[in-house]
């Protein structure tokens, strides 16, 4: 399970500061108030962009904090620009770096609870495929969304970032 989450949200967490470099990119070539973009949402009853990377960070050291047992890091949910949300996601990723391998050995059988089920569990397994991993992807994959609805050039590849291709014959 630790390559599912810390692995995958470290990933994830830079291909996300990558998206912001390129929104300041282009709110630069544009002239366009990158506010504008930081509040923007796609829909009125979904979060602005500020909001949803909040969130994103929120279920990566969450998610991390249930699987070893341990109390995630409180953040104020305070950022109001660029560099403020890019020092958040390098917070959660520095987080997320100091957990090994066998910090997730008991995780998969572990009893998760969530603030908003009280009196009721989810094995940590089920946890990771059935909510963990579909919300961060809900969230990243809206975050992407409004910087492409904004026009901001991010494509599949910066979603996707890097992969471990190798050769077919060593």
């Amino acid at each position: 399970m630790y390559y599912q989450t810390i692995q995958q949200f470290i990933k994830m967490l830079n291909n996300l500061n990558n998206f912001l470099d390129k929104a300041v990119v282009y709110s630069e070539e544009k002239k366009c108030d990158i506010n504008n973009i930081l509040t923007a949402r796609l829909a009125v009853d979904q979060f602005n962009l500020i909001k949803q990377i909040q969130v994103i960070s929120d279920n990566a050291k969450n998610t991390t904090a249930r699987f070893v047992g341990q109390e995630a890091p409180k953040f104020e949910d305070n950022e109001k620009n660029i560099q403020e949300l890019k020092e958040r996601i390098t917070k959660t990723s520095e987080y997320l770096k100091q957990f090994k391998e066998e910090d997730f050995s008991n995780s998969s059988n572990q009893k998760i609870t969530l603030p908003f089920m009280p009196g009721k569990y989810i094995d940590g397994e089920d946890y990771l495929i059935e909510f963990a991993i579909p919300n961060f992807y809900f969230h990243f994959t809206t975050a992407y969304s409004i910087l492409r609805n904004c026009g901001v050039n991010v494509g599949k590849f910066d979603y996707i970032g890097s992969v471990n291709f190798k050769p077919l014959e060593e």
